[in-house]
């Protein structure tokens, strides 16, 4: 994997984020990571930023990381835009090789990344590195329900169409190719890692997962 395949697609990635079903999952996500209060955030494969948005007035500071230098510009612009270019830092670099010291964050956070790696342990192996002992790891995965057929009836049932129907298509497609978790699967890979309370919440139906973890 490199940056650039995802350096054409920054418009795609943020029209993803702010989709209804997407927005909703991190909402979900973010009450499920616990409280942002005065906290160090990092968000690993940040995209455009969306996510880390959310908590912005919580916060005490914001680190996003992403391969796509094009994704890091458009973070630091809709930050610039928000007014709060002060409480965030973005970087370009690998989920494999994060430049940060042991334990710099109390809160870590992942959607949509882990998954699409290619050892998906190296990349947890480091979230969890980064995170300080008592803080908290979440991460958005695709289930083993979630394939093309299950999305586009879930689709159905929900009444999504249009961009926001294809963005979930896209992504069970890529799910398929890629990997995908089932609760047993989180539990034992984080509990291999030394991550100790996991939890499993299942969202879209089951179609995806969010798991968090303390360190």
């Amino acid at each position: 994997m490199n940056g650039e395949e995802f350096d054409q697609l920054v418009s795609f990635f943020d029209g993803m984020a702010r989709t209804s079903w997407l927005s909703a999952v991190h909402d979900q996500l973010k009450k499920q990571s616990g409280s942002w209060k005065d906290a160090r955030v990092l968000d690993i494969g940040c995209g455009t930023g969306r996510l880390l948005l959310k908590g912005v007035e919580e916060a005490k500071h914001l680190t996003g990381v992403d391969l796509s230098s094009e994704m890091v510009k458009a973070s630091q612009q809709n930050f610039f835009l928000h007014n709060r270019s002060d409480k965030s830092t973005f970087l370009v670099a690998d989920a494999y090789e994060l430049p940060f010291e042991d334990g710099h964050f109390d809160v870590a956070l992942s959607t949509c990344v882990m998954f699409l790696l290619p050892e998906p342990e190296i990349g947890l192996k480091e979230m969890i590195r980064v995170t300080k002992k008592g803080g908290t790891i979440t991460m958005l995965n695709p289930s083993m329900k979630m394939n093309q057929m299950n999305a586009f009836e879930y689709s159905k049932k929900h009444h999504i169409s249009g961009f926001e129907q294809t963005t979930l298509l896209k992504w069970s497609n890529v799910s398929t190719r890629r990997h995908r978790y089932s609760e047993e699967d989180m539990i034992s890979l984080l509990s291999e890692l030394g991550a100790e309370r996991v939890k499993n919440t299942e969202v879209l139906d089951g179609l995806a997962m969010i798991t968090s973890a303390e360190v």
